[in-house]
């Protein structure tokens, strides 16, 4: 039996993302201008297929010349009249696939992309379970040999050229003498022909570094941002200012030439660009996914303004300066001067990506972030779907505290979200060095608080948070972001503007901290014992800050493992609400103050020692989290999938699609996304897969992916 980790059952919820309202109420320029975005982004998304696994690519052609050829409805009574009982349409995708009617049309074309991709679809073989590097796991970042100690000697090369690794993928040749070529190659529009000039054309060479050769190449998913560039050029006729104007035009920059500098001037005049009726992001962003925590998984997101929750982060935005004050670290460690970020709370139209987050806070360049700003996002709608909690699903709760959560989840959730982005993501300073040598700090009077001695480590010129942190960098800073969300969740001024007082504040706080005690728990579901690795940055985080509360001790919380109704072994979670002031803020202040003493510093070695601890997963009572990981795999619930909807161009109109929240309605959603080019992409796709397909194989693997 296959470990219940790796199944998802037929019958998985399904949400939609409603959207309907704040769509309607923009203005007839307001909607193209989405509506190029969200082509922008749903183009661009295609490149995470290129940068998760090499089957990825082949199961979306695979999928959409099926669903072109007949829609969910239609699929499934073809099957039942070639013979296949209801049972093994559920259950028998190859007999599906090759007895449909895209199979009856072009019977070879459907056959190789099944025979590409379908043993791997299924394969639990180790390496192929979960994302990592060489033996550890599958990434399509880098090539199949690259190790840990191969993205790390690219990190330095990359830093000694103060060249990004955010849109970069990682390719490793050995030549005939043994010796280790690399090529980084560039996502851009633009190849590497020469006469392209550019401000990238200069890096465009071969350069020796440490005993190997590396190239920096260009090119990558060019097919696709040539779709993304075209409709970013097209909204630019529907801009509301010139910030908008100005931002297209870098994003454009920066998809056809393949630079981040062009991305960070795009993200000025989006920093700038306050409190827009249609907000929107799009690039090489999120580092989550990269087994090294450096390149940027590719989205774009499209949403309108929520203006009732938006006046409410505009209060909390007010208050920041003095909440800061706040946070347990010296004012030396906080930025010199608070930049007043934009906080709205929008509905989402389009999010285009791995998976879609309820806050964000933007943009993850460190240098902008610390002179320049940042921006914060409550996407509301998100929200909405994760406050969807039934009582009798709420797992590892005791009963008395199921119809609190119930009631508080979803305030308490605004309150946190807040927080994290605002006050998380947003506090702190980095100690650097820039290439002149010049100090953003005075070394002679800033003092350690951990050793009371001067300060020892910086940040050196060319070197960032997440070059630095690397694979930890991640998961570190959204563990940052939740305590500082939980430390300051305390604070009667912060409940006061979100409108909870009095007892109403106290079950806010008691259902925000007993939350993410919970979350911690569900957290071991992303652990992979046989890697001793973490798969899901946030939930490493949440699982971190469970040990820290546990560690505080005094009862504070307690993990107490039981038997269920059903004599299967079951968990519960408690938290004495009348600690949390007593035990649990002192206990996170110390915790805080340490990780941003060390994040400040860079000091990398204290920063790992700190969290890897914390993340360890043993089976050392009390806890024996390794046994409980086993029962929260037991007692999982699936997590649910979100349909999203379309906008479709119609002369000079532009009408919202949507659809059902059901299977065949995520289906159809995606098969009428690109209803002008789904064949065009299709082989776009399986192209460029199969150009790269001898690079993904393993330490001792033949080459696989071929088509």
């Amino acid at each position: 039996m296959a470990d219940t980790q790796y199944i998802l059952p037929n019958d998985i919820g399904v949400s939609s993302l409603d959207c309907r309202e704040a769509f309607r109420l923009l203005s007839p320029t307001e909607r193209l201008y989405a509506h190029h975005l969200s082509r922008a982004a749903w183009y661009g998304g295609l490149a995470v297929l290129l940068q998760t696994s090499p089957e990825a690519p082949y199961i979306y052609a695979l999928l959409s010349r099926l669903f072109r050829a007949q829609d969910p409805d239609q699929l499934r009574q073809h099957a039942l009249a070639e013979g296949l009982t209801e049972e093994e349409y559920q259950e028998k995708l190859e007999r599906v696939i090759l007895g449909s009617k895209a199979a009856q049309q072009h019977p070879k074309e459907v056959r190789e992309l099944w025979q590409t991709c379908g043993d791997l679809m299924f394969s639990l073989e180790p390496r192929l379970r979960h994302l990592g590097l060489g033996k550890e796991g599958i990434t399509t970042y880098f090539s199949g040999d690259c190790t840990m100690e191969d993205a790390k000697l690219a990190q330095d090369f990359l830093d000694s050229q103060n060249l990004s690794a955010y849109n970069t993928r990682l390719f490793k040749e050995v030549d005939r003498e043994g010796k280790s070529c690399y090529e980084v190659r560039l996502a851009s529009v633009l190849g590497t022909d020469p006469t392209q000039d550019s401000e990238v054309t200069s890096k465009l060479k071969s350069y020796e570094f440490q005993g190997c050769h590396f190239q920096v190449t260009r090119g990558d998913y060019a097919p696709i941002l040539q779709k993304v560039v075209e409709h970013l050029e097209k909204a630019k006729a529907y801009t509301a200012n010139s910030h908008q104007e100005q931002m297209l035009a870098q994003y454009v920059d920066s998809f056809t030439q393949g630079s981040i500098e062009a991305h960070k001037r795009g993200s000025r005049f989006w920093i700038q660009d306050k409190g827009p009726i249609v907000e929107s992001y799009i690039g090489f962003i999120e580092s989550y996914r990269d087994p090294f925590g450096s390149r940027g998984e590719f989205e774009g997101f499209v949403a309108m303004v929520n203006k009732a929750m938006s006046a409410k982060f505009e209060r909390l935005v007010a208050s920041a300066e003095q909440l800061l004050k706040e946070l347990p670290w010296p004012p030396a460690f906080e930025k010199d001067k608070f930049l007043t970020p934009d906080f709205t709370s929008l509905d989402v139209l389009t999010f285009a990506g791995s998976g879609i987050p309820a806050g964000i806070n933007i943009p993850n360049y460190d240098d902008l972030r610390q002179t320049e700003g940042f921006k914060n996002v409550s996407l509301g709608n998100v929200l909405a779907v994760a406050y969807a909690t039934q009582r009798e699903k709420l797992t590892f709760l005791e009963e008395e505290d199921k119809d609190l959560y119930t009631r508080w989840k979803g305030p308490s959730f605004d309150v946190q979200v807040g927080l994290h982005e605002l006050l998380g993501h947003g506090s702190g300073k980095l100690f650097a060095q820039d290439e002149k040598g010049v100090f953003n700090f005075d070394q002679e009077t800033v003092i350690n608080p951990e050793t009371g001695e001067q300060i020892q480590s910086w940040y050196r010129s060319g070197e960032t948070w997440d070059s630095k942190f690397s694979n930890i960098a991640s998961s570190y800073e959204e563990c940052r972001a939740e305590s500082v969300g939980l430390y300051l969740c305390l604070n009667p001024q912060v409940l006061e503007i979100f409108g909870f007082q009095g007892t109403d504040a106290e079950d806010v706080i008691y259902v925000n901290w007993l939350n993410m005690v919970r979350a911690g728990l569900l957290a071991l579901e992303f652990y992979t014992p046989e890697a001793s690795s973490w798969r899901q940055a946030h939930m490493q985080a949440r699982f971190v800050i469970l040990r820290v509360l546990l560690e505080a001790g005094e009862g504070l919380v307690t993990v107490i493992p039981t038997t269920g109704s059903d004599g299967r072994p079951d968990a519960r979670v408690r938290l004495d609400r009348s600690k949390i002031r007593s035990v649990g803020r002192p206990a996170l202040e110390r915790f805080l103050r340490r990780l941003q003493v060390l994040k400040s510093t860079g000091d990398v070695a204290g920063g790992r020692a700190l969290y890897e601890g914390y993340a360890a997963v043993t089976d050392a009572p009390p806890e024996c989290f390794l046994t409980l990981r086993d029962t929260v795999l037991l007692r999982k619930e699936s997590r649910k999938l979100i349909v999203q909807p379309n906008t479709r161009l119609e002369g000079s109109e532009v009408r919202l699609l949507e659809y059902e929240a059901s299977a065949s309605g995520l289906i159809r959603s995606f098969a009428e996304r690109f209803p002008e080019d789904g064949p065009e992409l299709e082989e776009v796709l399986t192209r460029l897969a199969t150009a790269d397909a001898r690079f993904w194989k393993g330490p001792g693997e033949a080459p696989s992916g071929q088509a």
